[in-house]
């Protein structure tokens, strides 16, 4: 059990870090996202091939319909959340990315049939207080609304992406995110080369090898470690140790690119990110005691 926390502590830490790097890579944001889903694809059909693994045809059409679906809000995530890391700074596209629990939490009752309660509403209460703290929009000065709202695009299409993933039925983990990557590239093809027309691209050595690294190692690697404790941690740790996510985000912002939240945007951090596990936690509950 420890070397499964251990392997997702690591691919949490992984994702982590990917809005540091992007700073260091001078191609357009949409560029990168492309190539990260097509490296990240082509990782785990080698890892296919090395094992000699075969995908299960038969669970992939019974569930082609969300497993594009998925793909697509996957890519749709990436477009905007690496435009957010661009236009603000880290931690805020990141705090503003991990709203999608919460708004999950919001949805539930619409969704799922889940009742209201006051734990949950204070949850949504909290986060939203807390992104309003994180973003300085209080402030005339210092707040980049553009960058908010790319954030909070992101976090749309990280909602889309978990009802799809829920909605799936006996779909393997690899089979599943094979396709989720290689779709999500194919979705944001389109959408880079009509952004990207005609622009002068300056292609330096350093702007590939972080591509080439957020591809193989932050996306194909990283969901190998991401998946595997999947089938063997038990649901609160898998959900509480996926916040180690944000928090990794927020101290590389303020440690490597120097980007501190300052008093209020560090109490907003602890708002947003409290207030999604304590609804995880909420969400758990009921479902054990269901």
């Amino acid at each position: 059990m420890t070397s499964m926390k251990l392997m997702y502590i690591v691919a949490m830490v992984l994702f982590g870090t990917i809005g540091m790097f992007l700073r260091y890579i001078g191609l357009p944001s949409d560029l990168v996202a492309m190539c990260r889903g097509f490296l990240g694809s082509a990782f785990i059909a080698v890892l296919y091939l090395a094992k000699g693994k075969r995908m299960d045809r038969k669970s992939l059409r019974e569930n082609g319909k969300y497993l594009v679906l998925s793909g697509v809000m996957l890519g749709i995530n990436w477009i905007f959340l690496f435009a957010a890391y661009k236009q603000t700074s880290v931690a805020v596209a990141s705090l503003c990315n991990y709203m999608a629990p919460i708004v999950i939490i919001a949805l539930a009752p619409a969704l799922y049939g889940d009742n209201w309660s006051v734990k949950r509403v204070l949850c949504v209460i909290g986060a939203v207080i807390g992104i309003i703290l994180v973003s300085n929009v209080m402030s005339a000065e210092n707040v980049n609304t553009k960058g908010i709202f790319l954030g909070l695009g992101a976090a749309a299409g990280f909602v889309g992406l978990v009802i799809c993933n829920r909605s799936m039925k006996d779909v393997p983990a690899l089979d599943r995110v094979f396709v989720q990557l290689l779709v999500s590239a194919l979705t944001i093809l389109p959408y880079t080369i009509i952004v990207n027309r005609g622009a002068h691209i300056e292609v330096d050595a350093l702007s590939i090898g972080f591509t080439i690294m957020l591809g193989i190692v932050h996306t194909g690697f990283a969901y190998c470690l991401y998946l595997i404790p999947m089938a063997n941690l038990p649901v609160q740790s898998f959900a509480l140790l996926g916040y180690i996510e944000p928090v990794v985000s927020v101290i590389c912002s303020a440690v490597f690119l120097h980007e501190p939240l300052g008093i209020a945007g560090v109490i907003g951090a602890i708002l947003v990110i409290g207030s999604a596990i304590a609804g995880e936690m909420t969400s758990i509950k009921a479902e054990e005691s269901a």
